[in-house]
């Protein structure tokens, strides 16, 4: 992929100098002439966090920033608001507010925020996920959904160490531990085969990313491409304390918003549902009303 790389002025080179203090080696490239960013690191104790803001840019580590970096740890990436692209290896996850995701510091990796984008950025040592020999590797760039009950778990005890910066060092650790331990199950690839729960729900949650336009998605037609029955899908589902059919509408609900945030005015509000899979137009604004708080033409009033 070809990515255009307009001159670099004195704030980019601040914002990818911090990134670089903060989180170690990487190497950027802006996307368009409306570059914002920020950084702001939070260190206490055991506990390694930044908070990133940013927008049209691409962020990466090859080979050799790897190598000039510290590779003991994973990023443990917090969506906060917008929207990232974050990549590795063969996966490839689209973060939405709320959703968490992994990523490797010993390998090459690759993010794209073409929109405005906050993260948290925690340092999560290697040795709090890969606790026992032959247990197996993470998955990374695996996007964990926003609903799921470890993840609204994580992401409470993060943005509640953020705002108590006076931590012991002892509380500090614990906290990563126990982010550690409510990630581990939903990341961790088995060398002896995974959880054929854990697997099947993994590969119900990338059919429906996939398809996640088509009006035809729905919790049988996701059952029988991925070989199980309607009640296990549900059961599947229930188990990460999620719903398959509210999962799904949500998902479009979500994506729905992110297109009125970014697409021109003139754009009918009936287009916009239909893109993401919603075919009646009532049906679409009442179920963004009740998800938003607004109807979709007062949520792009309010972000136009």
């Amino acid at each position: 992929m070809t990515m255009s790389v307009p001159h670099r002025d004195a704030r980019f080179e601040e914002w990818i100098n911090k990134i670089n203090r903060a989180c170690g080696r990487f190497c950027a490239a802006t996307l368009g002439d409306h570059f914002s960013g920020d950084v702001q690191e939070c260190r206490t104790h055991a506990l390694r966090m930044s908070v990133v803001d940013i927008r049209q840019t691409r962020l990466y580590r090859t080979v050799r920033e790897v190598a000039q970096s510290d590779d003991g740890h994973y990023f443990t990436v917090f969506q906060l608001g917008g929207q990232a692209v974050m990549e590795q290896g063969n996966h490839r996850a689209v973060m939405q507010p709320g959703d968490v995701t992994l990523i490797d510091a010993a390998r090459p990796s690759n993010f794209i925020f073409s929109t405005g984008s906050r993260q948290i950025s925690l340092l999560l040592p290697r040795r709090c996920l890969e606790q026992t020999p032959g247990n197996g590797t993470p998955v990374c760039a695996l996007r964990l959904p926003a609903e799921m009950s470890v993840v609204k778990l994580g992401r409470q005890l993060i943005t509640e160490s953020l705002r108590n910066p006076g931590l012991s060092r002892p509380e500090s650790e614990a906290v990563l531990e126990a982010v550690a331990s409510l990630l581990r199950p939903a990341v961790m690839n088995h060398c002896d085969g995974e959880n054929l729960h854990d697997r099947a729900f993994r590969r119900a949650v990338e059919l429906i990313d996939k398809h996640i336009q088509a009006d035809t998605l729905s919790p049988a037609w996701v059952a029988g491409e991925i070989g199980v029955s309607l009640r296990g899908l549900y059961r599947m589902f229930a188990r990460q304390g999620l719903v398959v059919a509210q999962y799904i509408r949500n998902r479009r609900l979500d994506l729905c918003a992110q297109s009125l945030r970014t697409s021109s005015g003139r754009q009918k509000m009936s287009t916009v549902g239909y893109a993401w899979g919603f075919i009646d137009y009532s049906h679409f604004s009442r179920a963004f009303k009740t998800r938003f708080g607004v109807s979709p033409s007062e949520y792009r009033k309010q972000y136009g």
